[in-house]
């Protein structure tokens, strides 16, 4: 099998193109990290903590402060503005483009930098922080779509995995430059590390100007012509070479076959196979949330100091590093190892971790040695989470769904990973903190997160598929002849969609099962075989009958 990963020797033209440009796309999730990493550390700087206090003292250090409910609200607006922008990309990517949608989605996300850079009150800051969102949800769906339709399908998954590993970059060079101006006694503390968001966005817009929108959309809006030319663009082929026109064709016959088979709206998402997909998109998000992942980078830095660990802010960097450190290994093992082993690997180790966290600082919570257990299985959890669970989600959701429906698909998923980031943004301070009405778990949050680890383990083992290696279109029927996800390491696509488009047109139509549909395209293949090497004998009698 090998170390590397090689392209096919069978796969014509370059793949260069295609993986720069999904390398360059998931650029985008800097902005998703570090516009939610940003944030940790601002409500920890005492500057900020002045300014927008209203009269509140914190219980520990007896300082000006938020209010746990308004902590919680400044935190979670983000996410509700995730959640409904990650909604509204589904109609946006099919009526603008993916390209001209992520541009659009830049736009939004630098309106709310804009009244975060200018608030000095709660209120401004808040709306900031919503629109800022509601970009970020935005992005964070087109992103996948866009890679996963580009990205050639032996390294699709290590391609549409960089998404997440711009993310943890975001988020470590926002716990960087927090770290850096968090002893500023002006608005600077707190205005630079918003403001510096103006850079991700610029770049962003000037690269989606220059590269190409996604064959796949040109198909599914009728513009076959512009197709060609951007799938010769990413393949480095003529628009004429047989590897393209055979690539394009499968592409077109396959949206053709979907589309007979019903309409793309949204009740359409929740019917058959489809809606089975969606279902797992939806959990496989929402479980990557329950994990716990994003308790350590929203509230990390004030739960450390609270733990009696002095500097917090530089734990936070730590744990930054080690997350971007531990995405790239999972970029590799996503393609040599494959989906369901590495979510299996990764939801058994975080499990582990949470709960060793959680006993040891329950047995002793002041302790220094429960400190540096703490820190060094948090550690070791961010290596499991970055390695697997954080690329791979992404990947999976971006390869699900027919092209018909893929944007729609998609924008639920990533809603639902958007909706449990919301959740847990809200619920966690209620649920960590002490004082009259909260729950002060403290280090026993840690039990919750590791009990949903475990759950992640039943979930990949029942419903997660292995695509590992398989067109966009090979996913469809792999979900049509596969019933079992534990089955479908041993799957192996066999139809030819330009083939079942043919036989569809010579019955008129009829509905069939894919499968019965590929048998008789097999005997069809059989009957011109048998025509061609034995002339006369019954051919027109053995030509394919309704």
């Amino acid at each position: 099998m090998g170390l590397m990963i090689k392209k096919p020797a069978d796969v014509p033209g370059s793949a260069a193109p295609a993986i720069l440009i999904g390398l360059f796309v998931a650029f985008g999730g800097i902005l998703f990290g570090y516009d939610t990493g940003t944030i940790g550390g601002i409500l920890a700087m005492p500057y900020w903590r002045e300014t927008f206090s209203t009269g509140y003292l914190n219980t520990e250090d007896k300082l000006p402060d938020v209010s746990p409910s308004q902590s919680s609200t400044i935190v979670s607006l983000l996410s509700a503005g995730t959640f409904f922008g990650a909604l509204a990309a589904a109609p946006m990517a099919d009526l603008l483009g993916r390209r001209l949608g992520m541009i659009a989605s830049t736009g939004v996300f630098t309106l709310g930098v804009i009244l975060q850079t200018a608030a000095t009150a709660i209120p401004l800051f808040v709306a900031g922080r919503f629109w800022a969102g509601f970009g970020v949800g935005l992005i964070s769906a087109i992103i996948p779509l866009y890679q996963s339709e580009t990205a050639p399908k032996w390294i699709r998954g290590a391609v549409v995995g960089c998404y997440q590993l711009a993310i943890t970059i975001g988020l470590l060079i926002a716990a960087i430059v927090d770290n850096a101006t968090k002893d500023r006694n002006d608005t600077g503390s707190y205005r630079i590390p918003i403001a510096v968001q103006f850079a991700w966005a610029i770049i962003m817009v000037v690269g989606m100007l220059i590269l190409p929108e996604t064959p796949r959309y040109y198909i599914k809006v009728g513009k076959h012509a512009k197709a060609a030319k951007a799938l010769s663009r990413l393949r480095r082929l003529d628009v004429d070479h047989p590897g393209l026109v055979e690539e394009l064709a499968e592409i077109q016959a396959n949206h053709e076959y979907e589309m007979s088979l019903g309409k793309a709206s949204y009740l359409d998402c929740f019917r058959g196979t489809v809606g089975k997909r969606l279902a797992t998109g939806c959990l496989l998000q929402g479980l990557q949330q329950l994990t716990g992942v994003n308790f350590i980078f929203y509230y990390g830095t004030s739960f450390f100091k609270n733990s009696g660990i002095k500097n917090g802010f530089t734990v936070s960097v730590i744990t930054g590093v080690v997350n971007v450190a531990s995405t790239i290994p999972g970029l590799y093992l996503v393609e040599k190892w494959g989906r369901r082993p590495l979510l299996l690997f990764g939801a058994v180790g975080m499990f582990v971790c949470q709960y060793i966290v959680a006993i040891a600082g329950t047995v002793d919570p002041n302790g220094k040695a429960t400190n540096q257990v703490l820190i060094a299985f948090v550690c070791i959890y961010i290596f499991f989470f970055a390695s697997s669970w954080g690329p791979v989600a992404w990947v999976v959701t971006g390869e699900l769904f027919p092209l018909k429906v893929r944007a729609k698909c998609l924008s639920m998923t990533t809603a639902s990973n958007w909706l449990l980031n919301w959740a847990i943004a809200y619920a966690t301070p209620y649920m960590v903190n002490g004082g009259a009405g909260n729950a002060n778990l403290q280090s026993k949050v840690f039990f919750v997160w590791g009990g949903f680890c475990l759950i992640c383990c039943f979930f990949v083992w029942g419903l997660i598929y292995e695509t590992k290696g398989l067109s966009l279109e090979q996913v469809d029927e792999l979900y049509s002849k596969c019933t079992k996800a534990w089955k479908s390491k041993a799957f192996r696509p066999t139809v030819s969609y330009a083939e079942v488009q043919e036989v569809r047109a010579s019955v008129g139509g009829r509905h069939a099962s894919l499968a019965d549909i590929e048998a008789d395209a097999g005997r069809k293949r059989s009957v011109a075989h048998l025509d061609g090497g034995e002339k006369g004998y019954g051919g027109e009698k053995a030509a394919y009958e309704v």
